[in-house]
């Protein structure tokens, strides 16, 4: 029973810690991820691809630790300050990647299934 106190206890303080994204503008974030070249390894539409950059959407990590990653990267990518990409163009680009619509099912596509 103690267990399950201190696992909603955690789930509660991190939902307290975890800070929502600004407000964006999902086409100006679009135009943005093109801009910033973020497409050259994440792809248009920010799927990832093998060898490359990881997917970022439809469901991207939290704000915080995007922007985190952004500012202050630990693999191949370059960080980018906020005097390269600036808060709200973050909080733009965000929107977008959350605005990608979820890829169909394996089974919903019909050259997979014959």
């Amino acid at each position: 029973m103690r267990f399950w106190i201190l696992v909603a206890v955690a789930g509660l303080l991190q939902a307290q810690t975890q800070t929502p994204a600004p407000a964006g503008n999902a086409q100006k974030g679009k135009q943005l991820f093109q801009n910033y070249g973020c497409y050259q390894c994440h792809g248009r539409e920010a799927q990832g691809g093998a060898g490359t950059g990881p997917r970022l959407a439809p469901r991207p990590i939290a704000f915080a630790a995007l922007a985190k990653y952004v500012r202050q990267p630990t693999g191949q990518m370059p960080p980018y300050t906020s005097k390269v990409v600036s808060d709200q163009d973050l909080a733009d680009i965000y929107v977008f990647l959350q605005s990608q619509a979820q890829p169909p099912a394996a089974k919903d596509i019909p050259l997979l299934n014959n």
